[in-house]
């Protein structure tokens, strides 16, 4: 078993340690927010930066909320790289930045560690079922000394090439998803302003080629007026803001992508935040005059 530090214990991170605990691992957990009471009754041990969870462990995971907490946890003044990284191996899960990413893995391996970027798709859900896809980038020998840990996480996990390209798959993953919330947000709003049920609408499609997880899962949270984050506004408003700017790098048109973003801004401007993500139908229900649920 292995000596597992854990740092990010937000809306993933909770479910995804207690996954590793229960995989038999002892694990070192380092959060900026108040612990939760199923991460203290655990037999997490709790501790108190990521310097200090790092000292105790082999094989350093994180899970934060941006590129810029990602750079403080490892190379902050209490972050991972205060310690002797010799032998160690860093997993980034978060979501950020490929450029970032690549040069974050060259401070790593410079200071004697090894890292994995391999950030995940499957929201909370997959979090906490351990069914969350997990794409990495990194070397085959980081991939295949992570793999094990990673398989207690999720169950379609890929190395797509080296570090950065983990990264840049769940950019990929982050604008598909966007487009199709918002076609099924579309496709719901227009049955149901024609008079049909929008939920029996939704089960209908499942049955055919329209049919997806999102449909499925964030379709049932449209037609039911469920604004519980699985995947907040603002973090996916945070991605798809990566995604542009990196579109804009290279020369890529994301037409489809920046309305999405244009949508996300509606939900922060009703004060939506810290809705989930599917909750973009609010804004283009006001937009059609109509409810889905029949009421605001």
């Amino acid at each position: 078993m292995e000596k597992i530090a854990f740092i990010g214990l937000g809306i993933m991170g909770i479910p995804m340690c207690l996954n590793l605990i229960k995989g038999g691992h002892s694990v070192y957990a380092n959060t900026r927010s108040q612990v939760n009471e199923e991460i203290m009754a655990s037999g997490a041990i709790i501790c108190a930066t990521p310097k200090a969870a790092a000292e105790a462990a082999n094989i350093i995971i994180l899970i934060v909320n941006d590129t810029p907490n990602v750079e403080d946890v490892l190379f902050g003044s209490n972050g991972v790289s205060q310690t002797d990284l010799t032998g160690k191996l860093i997993i980034d899960m978060s979501t950020i930045s490929p450029v970032a990413t690549q040069e974050f893995a060259q401070k790593i391996k410079a200071l004697g560690g090894d890292y994995l970027d391999a950030p995940v798709s499957g929201g909370d859900v997959g979090a906490k079922a351990a069914s969350l896809s997990i794409m990495a980038g990194g070397s085959d020998n980081a991939f295949q000394r992570a793999l094990p840990i990673l398989q207690l996480l999720g169950q379609n996990i890929s190395l797509v090439g080296d570090n950065g390209a983990g990264q840049v798959t769940k950019m990929a993953n982050q604008v598909i998803v966007a487009l199709t919330i918002q076609a099924v947000a579309e496709g719901l709003i227009l049955a149901s302003k024609a008079g049909a049920d929008p939920e029996k609408v939704r089960q209908a499609l499942m049955g055919g080629f329209a049919n997806s997880r999102i449909l499925e899962v964030h379709g049932q949270r449209m037609t039911s007026g469920n604004l519980t984050p699985g995947f907040k506004v603002n973090l996916h408003q945070k991605d798809i803001t990566s995604a542009l700017n990196t579109a804009r790098e290279l020369g890529a048109a994301l037409p489809g992508t920046a309305i999405f973003q244009q949508l996300l801004s509606g939900c922060v401007a009703r004060g939506g935040s810290d809705w989930d993500h599917s909750a973009i139908v609010k804004v283009l229900e006001d937009m059609s005059n109509h409810s889905l649920t029949g009421h605001d």
